[in-house]
């Protein structure tokens, strides 16, 4: 495993659960008015999902379990090789399915499960991150 690597992607990822929690505001009508708010709020959420997933993918090589075949299995067989617990796992699996609606049909963004995810997951990402460093003591 290329320690290095992992440390910087966990780096990003830090930058991006901090940028996102400081620039979400306390309400959801002012997300849902504020292009610039969203942009950041998305743009990084949806590095942090990436972030998750490359760096999932970098634990699974290192085993002797299969390739994932999807972004969302990546977070099932960290799961199966006891590095994630399973409910975070499942959590990790729905946050791919929010990159992709982000990515894929950005107008069809629901404001208000936006919040929710600021408010209510950007643990979820610190979480995941603390279960990848301890791979790495």
């Amino acid at each position: 495993m290329d320690r290095t690597l992992i440390e910087q992607k966990l780096e990003s990822l830090r930058r991006c659960v901090v940028r996102v929690a400081a620039k979400c505001p306390a309400g959801i009508e002012t997300l849902a008015n504020d292009a610039d708010l969203q942009d950041i709020v998305v743009l990084n959420l949806t590095r942090a999902v990436q972030l998750c997933v490359d760096l999932g993918a970098h634990l699974i090589a290192e085993t002797e379990l299969p390739a994932p075949e999807t972004m969302g299995q990546t977070f099932d067989l960290l799961s199966q090789a006891g590095v994630l617990e399973h409910d975070l796992a499942e959590r990790m699996k729905r946050a791919v399915g929010f990159r992709n609606l982000a990515v894929h049909q950005y107008q069809a963004i629901d404001w208000a499960i936006v919040h929710a995810i600021c408010v209510r997951h950007l643990q979820d990402f610190r979480a995941f991150a603390q279960a990848v460093a301890a791979r790495l003591l």
